[in-house]
């Protein structure tokens, strides 16, 4: 571990001289690559610096404790060495933890897919009061959130919405959130009283750019159609929104958020490549059988991951057998609690699986 530390070290004084160089200022690709390390590097170094220097003041107390006779002044220099050989303790965990292989797709903006799917009308209804709850967390991290398109029931539900979240470190957070979302409560159609079990699919899908999908556009057609549900006067009367249909997959995708039939298109394609990419992953994924173990949410769809259980206001992750009895507050968007379990849990989990 110590001489991976020490790489990163060296590493981050040699990044920090080169971004101080004019003629790597003067090349905006590399400088910008250079900052993106510097960024992540630095985390690293400054923890291994702190370890460093508790080292030494255990070593340079110790020393002083062998020479001093002052039965108070001995006192005080145990009580500092019991202090920093905790300290190091503690940042020997976090230096394990900030080692370990980062995913590359972490800093990315997601496209999320929510569909309604056991359950009719009840599910859809729950796909809708997942999509504001993902909304309100956003939010909460001062992300932008885009959708892009969204197929609605006439009472409130949604069979299907598709949303982009830009934010630094969006995936890193949400794509715990991939999966099964069960709910269980009594259907405001059910006249009996009984509680029902419906289920909504999540997809967490990472931003992809153009240079990293093989992507032919004479492998697209391209159809507009008139937008419909709710909308602006433009929006529903002009044909803006666009269907997309990748041939070689079958993969079809409409996006009719934008007034622009442009921006639709683009919104299109930019959720085309983050599918194409995720099919990537997914053989990539399928073929690290050992890897996935070691994984808390393989993300893979049909796993069910959380239930929702409304007349006892629980919320069950069920990976990490996590209870919470705050469902109103979840529902408002108040992930956190739960998102850093599953974080916590991961690195348990790989760092385990490391050793």
């Amino acid at each position: 571990m110590f001489d991976k530390l020490d790489d990163a070290l060296m590493r981050f004084e040699e990044v920090l001289s080169l971004l101080s160089d004019p003629a790597v200022a003067a090349d905006g690709k590399r400088f910008q690559a250079l900052l993106k390390e510097q960024g992540e590097l630095a985390p690293v170094v400054e923890a291994y610096r702190e370890y460093k220097r508790n080292k030494e003041s255990i070593d340079e107390n110790v020393e002083m404790l062998r020479e001093e006779s002052d039965e108070e002044m001995r006192e005080l220099l145990k009580e500092e060495i019991a202090e920093s050989r905790t300290k190091v303790e503690e940042l020997e965990k976090q230096l394990k933890v900030l080692l370990l292989p980062k995913d590359p797709n972490d800093d990315r903006n997601v496209i999320v897919e929510i569909r309604a799917g056991v359950g009719g009308e009840e599910a859809a209804l729950f796909a809708a009061e997942l999509y504001r709850m993902y909304v309100h967390y956003a939010e909460s991290r001062h992300w932008r959130v885009e959708t892009m398109d969204v197929e609605e029931t006439g009472i409130g539900g949604m069979k299907y919405v598709s949303f982009m979240v830009n934010g630094k470190g969006a995936y890193s957070v949400l794509k715990y959130e991939s999966g099964t979302h069960r709910v269980q409560r009594v259907p405001e159609t059910e006249s009996g009283g009984r509680i029902h079990t419906s289920a909504v699919t999540v997809a967490i899908l990472p931003e992809a750019e153009e240079v990293e999908v093989n992507l032919d556009l004479n492998d697209c057609r391209f159809d507009v159609f008139r937008a419909s549900g709710n909308g602006g006067q433009c929006v529903n009367t002009t044909d803006s929104a666009v269907r997309l249909t990748h041939i070689p997959t079958g993969i079809v995708i409409s996006c009719q958020d934008e007034k622009s039939q442009l921006k639709n298109k683009d919104k299109a394609l930019k959720v085309l490549r983050a599918k194409l990419y995720d099919l990537e992953r997914q053989k990539a994924h399928d073929a690290e059988a050992e890897d996935r173990k070691s994984q808390v949410g393989s993300g893979d769809r049909s796993e069910k991951i959380r239930t929702y259980n409304f007349p006892q206001s629980r919320v069950t992750d069920h990976r990490i057998k996590l209870t919470l009895y705050k469902l109103d507050s979840v529902m408002d968007g108040d992930l956190q609690e739960i998102i850093d379990a599953l974080i916590a849990a991961d690195q348990a989990a790989k760092l385990a699986n490391a050793e």
